[in-house]
């Protein structure tokens, strides 16, 4: 993967130093886990509900081993996507996507989610997406689309689909 300069986008601060994405290692755990806690700070919950849930999305050295995690980093990493392949054979899932909070909206999480579609792409597999509510519109304008939540009761309510591949193109 290459250094490859942020993009900034209109009404945000100048553009963010040049990122360079590359799989992540055990060394970088603790920064990524500091992202995600950082990230996760900044959703519309409770106190006690983000102490409660932070540590199931904390990484390990095991998710290392079942995961492919990319960073993107600058003189730190930046932000971090995690690929989970044994989704199932037509699509690979966006475990999660987590940029510090003062660099979101300046193209690192576009960057990871590109990275991440590219893994999958070279699988010959789309990709699903479980999202948060505030974060739908950016996999939209990504060229995502919502799949209907058929089992209100079962299905998860933000689930978003795109094809990557000619062959995934009927899948869903």
């Amino acid at each position: 993967m290459n250094i490859v300069p942020l993009n900034s986008q209109p009404g945000s601060s100048p553009a963010s130093p040049a990122a360079r994405l590359r799989r992540a290692n055990a060394g970088d755990l603790p920064a990524i886990n500091a992202i995600i806690e950082q990230a996760i700070a900044t959703w519309l919950v409770s106190p006690r509900v983000l102490r409660l849930s932070l540590p199931l999305y904390r990484y390990t050295e095991i998710d290392l081993a079942h995961l492919d995690l990319v960073v993107a980093e600058g003189s730190e990493i930046l932000g971090v996507s995690a690929l989970e392949s044994a989704a199932d054979d037509h699509a690979v899932l966006l475990h999660g996507l987590y940029v510090h909070p003062q660099l979101q909206r300046r193209g690192v999480g576009r960057q990871l989610l590109r990275a991440a579609e590219d893994i999958a792409r070279l699988q010959g597999r789309g990709m699903r997406v479980r999202s948060r509510p505030e974060s739908i519109g950016f996999f939209e304008s990504s060229g995502y689309q919502r799949l209907p939540q058929v089992d209100l009761g079962n299905d998860y309510p933000w689930l978003l689909w795109k094809s990557l591949a000619d062959k995934d193109s009927s899948a869903a």
